[in-house]
């Protein structure tokens, strides 16, 4: 006989005994409340013309009552895992059973032949016993749960005694190997104050927290509440960080339905759960159709949007997916990380300069994509502003040199990543993105390929941005260095970005500038100070925070459109789209970037300055016009001009310049 068949064999053994020893208890439960109605009913004196009614009742009640447990399936459970359920089960079944039992006592010794208080007496004491029996299984069980942990336990308090704070309760109080203590709730709902749930109570609302975490010798907090948005979060975690008590947080839902150990899956508190987004929801057939089967290319793919939309397209099968960057250490790891997560995708890691037109030109005939997402480019604003030139190559330029190669090799469809800061620029790098729109939309004009261009603020957690930095700060023991009290930015994460980019696209028609909603903008002195309670750490008294000054190029706040963009709501909640005067012709681009490059081979900052003026009116030049108008070697036929405290350029405008600086 195998091993198997052994195994099975001693498995159905158990199995047998196990319900033999539950229908005895339910058996013996069954007789007794029977017994004890008949004694209760006469204090225990019963008188003799009643014995054989009560041999008879006993025998009738107990097979009632084992037909309907059958019947309800009561015992197909287990007994240690006894539940509320279990317990409307068992009242239903016993419920039952009674009934149909007193029916056929009432038939076989008359209506009168037992008193009618036995019959209830019967009914109560049935169901009490059968659930004192599997509670009292459940309590042991517990206890061996309890007293089988090892080493010494975490005195824990949950915070939120919601629907999530119960399950984490449950999933602790269960699963012992996690070794935590949960002495009680900590609820701002007055209402929960002092109740006990599951045997724990309510000690009381946030902001008693450090006087709960000291007088019950608190190591821990687990906050339970899911649902929770950016500013309670901050609220929780400044009482935390008052009361000097590690946290950790339950996942969403989304989060808990990949495991069902919540209590394995409690994590640490992380900076995009403060910024309150909710989860996009994707229109994923739309975004399946045009993706699924098709050749995808992805230039500036080793940055952080790049390598996040490379990730997100190989959700959704395309015939191959190409790579694109000048970095070659970034992409090296980034074609890696493709290989281990998404072994069914063909992905080929190219290195190129978009700023080689012949390279483009190369890439797109060897690989032959059909849809291509532009994400190279240069994006740090002060560091641009010293380097203007080489924005403009690889802002400008580049974007040309893609979109034309696109245009001219049968590309269908075209995407760029744009930037709020090309909306009134006050930077080199924003008034490059905005060009940039306008070159490609010009290109729309002669048909074939469909450009789009996708607009949006800042990205929470990419590189180089002031998430990264900021942690690097508090790392190294402050201080934290914020530009301004009052500075703004709109915000998304890194997979939002990317899922809405992907979204946009397989909406497009061609022409479009989709504006992704970026929400409320947020203060950056906020944003610092939550990293550092993040860390554990209390801005002002670990940390500190100090105030460098706008740099160069820097606005206060960012806008998403222009006035005269008149966005319109497209079918998905999250994106608009603007479609209006292309601003360039074909030939007018072409012009354009023509002047550009003369400009960019005599390094030519003034002339530079102008004609992005003239090609974007409410581009306002601060820091770097002011810079070289004070150079001997460029002067300037107009004054010297300063930032107003919105960032733009005071009295600067395309009206005011003298007739003589504008190029025809």
């Amino acid at each position: 006989m195998s091993l198997y068949a052994i195994h099975i064999r001693r498995v159905t053994a158990r199995s047998i005994w196990r319900s033999l020893a539950v229908y005895f208890i339910d058996g013996a439960a069954f007789f007794a409340a029977a017994f004890l109605a008949f004694q209760l009913r006469f204090d225990g004196a019963l008188p003799v013309q009643y014995f054989h009614s009560m041999w008879l009742a006993c025998c009738v009640w107990i097979a009632a009552q084992f037909a309907f447990f059958i019947l309800c399936g009561v015992n197909r459970g287990s007994w240690r895992c006894t539940s509320v359920h279990d317990v409307i089960r068992v009242a239903l079944a016993v419920s039952a059973g009674s009934i149909l039992g007193t029916l056929l006592v009432i038939l076989l010794v008359g209506p009168y032949g037992i008193p009618r208080s036995i019959y209830i007496l019967d009914w109560l004491l049935a169901g009490l016993l059968s659930l004192a029996a599997r509670v009292a299984v459940r309590l042991i069980a517990d206890a061996q749960i309890w007293r089988g942990g090892k080493g010494e336990r975490i005195r824990t308090l949950i915070y939120g005694a919601g629907n999530a704070g119960l399950a984490l309760l449950r999933e602790l109080t269960q699963n012992q190997a996690l070794m935590f203590d949960v002495i009680g709730f900590v609820d701002d709902d007055p209402s929960k104050l002092r109740l006990t749930l599951h045997g724990v109570q309510v000690l009381g609302a946030g902001e008693m927290l450090p006087s709960l975490v000291k007088k019950h010798a608190i190591t821990r907090l687990l906050i339970a509440i899911p649902s929770a948005d950016g500013p309670q979060l901050v609220r929780i975690m400044k009482h935390a960080a008052d009361a000097k008590v590690q946290y950790k947080m339950v996942p969403s839902l989304g989060e808990l339905v990949q495991d069902t150990e919540l209590g394995k899956q409690l994590r640490e508190v992380e900076v995009e759960d403060l910024l309150g987004r909710q989860p996009v929801q994707l229109d994923m057939d739309g975004i399946w159709e045009s993706v699924q089967g098709r050749v995808v290319m992805v230039t500036g793919a080793a940055g952080s949007i790049g390598s996040e939309l490379c990730k997100q397209i190989a959700n959704f099968c395309p015939l191959s997916l190409i790579g694109l960057d000048v970095a070659e250490t970034p992409l090296f790891y980034l074609d890696r990380e493709m290989t281990k997560r998404f072994p069914s995708v063909v992905f080929h890691p190219v290195i190129g300069n978009i700023t080689n037109y012949d390279n483009m030109i190369s890439v797109i005939q060897d690989y032959q994509p059909s849809i291509l997402f532009h994400a190279a480019a240069y994006k740090h604003v002060p560091l641009m502003e010293k380097h203007a030139f080489a924005a403009v190559e690889t802002n400008i330029f580049g974007t040309w040199n893609v979109a034309r190669a696109a245009a001219e090799h049968g590309v269908d469809d075209f995407v760029m990543i744009s930037t709020d800061k090309a909306v009134c620029p006050t930077s080199i790098m924003g008034a490059t993105k905005r060009v940039a729109e306008q070159v490609i939309r010009a290109l729309q004009l002669e048909g074939g390929t469909k450009f789009v261009a996708v607009r949006f603020g800042n990205v929470l957690g990419s590189n180089g941005s002031v998430v990264p930095v900021f942690k690097e700060q508090i790392a190294a023991g402050g201080p934290v260095t914020v530009t301004h009290p009052e500075m703004r930015r709109y915000f998304m994460t890194i997979p939002e970005a990317a899922q809405l980019v992907l979204q946009a696209f397989s909406m497009g028609m061609g022409g479009e500038v989709f504006v992704l909603e970026m929400g409320e903008p947020v203060r950056i002195t906020d944003l610092a100070e939550n990293l550092i309670l993040l860390s554990g750490l209390q801005p002002g008294r670990d940390i500190d925070i100090q105030y460098t000054g706008l740099r160069p190029g820097e606005k206060m706040f960012e806008e998403l459109n222009l006035d005269d963009e008149n966005l319109i709501p497209t079918s998905h909640a999250k994106i608009l789209s603007y479609v209006g005067n292309h601003g360039l012709s074909a030939r007018q681009a072409n012009t354009t970037i023509l002047r550009l490059q003369q400009i960019i081979k005599g390094r030519d900052i003034i002339g530079l300055v102008l004609l992005l003026k003239k090609l974007i009116p409410d581009y306002n030049p601060g820091s770097l016009l002011t810079e070289a108008a004070s150079s001997p070697s460029h002067p300037l036929p107009f004054p010297k001009r300063i930032l107003t405290s919105q960032g733009r350029a005071e009295g600067f405008g395309a009206a005011k310049l003298p007739p003589s600086v504008l190029l025809n």
